[in-house]
């Protein structure tokens, strides 16, 4: 929804999203008696139906009013290649920060997002046991694993278009390596 490509349809869904949260606010402030003494109760009840229809919009109206902003057809072939530099396989990691650095070969890695997408231009997606972690536009960054149980943990890291939509297929690298207690 709010995936940094800008334009018209981010900001619609923004200011949708905003809109029900502000509403929703509203709305149990003054059925609670803690707020909004001037407007009548039976207003505050009669907006309650809008809050969620205006977060339910923001994924809905984006997509009817920009149809040429939602991604049409095949995803674009990357040209690109990535591997792990660091850490190395198996590598077994004390202490409270972990040095990633991931390789990109024939593409660039960019800093802002764009919906103009190329197969040669995009960012690094990182994800730590599955879970996304960072969408950087570096290839080489310290993490906090301070909070890492000790044992195997998987590090993988995707390249994906401006857009962040991912290459078809997909450009990826995945490192296995061992947190040890401190």
């Amino acid at each position: 929804m709010l995936a940094h490509s800008g334009g018209a349809p981010e900001f619609a869904s923004t200011i949708l999203v905003g809109g029900g949260v502000a509403l929703a606010w509203i709305v149990v402030s003054r059925l609670r008696g803690r707020g909004f003494p001037g407007l009548p109760r039976w207003i505050g009840v009669a907006m309650l139906p809008l809050a969620p229809a205006a977060v339910v919009g923001s994924l809905l109206l984006p997509s009817l009013l920009w149809p040429s902003a939602v991604a049409i057809g095949p995803r674009p072939t990357s040209s690109a290649s990535i591997a792990f530099a660091e850490p190395a396989p198996g590598q077994v990691v004390t202490g409270e920060e972990l040095g990633v650095w991931v390789r990109v070969e024939n593409g660039t890695i960019v800093e802002s997002s764009s919906t103009n997408v190329t197969p040669d231009t995009g960012h690094l997606h990182l994800f730590l046991d599955g879970a996304l972690l960072s969408m950087t536009s570096s290839g080489d960054q310290r993490m906090d694993i301070g909070g890492l149980t000790p044992g195997e943990h998987q590090l993988r890291a995707e390249f994906v278009a401006a857009d962040h939509a991912p290459f078809d297929p997909p450009v990826v690298a995945a490192v296995t390596f061992v947190k040890e207690a401190s």
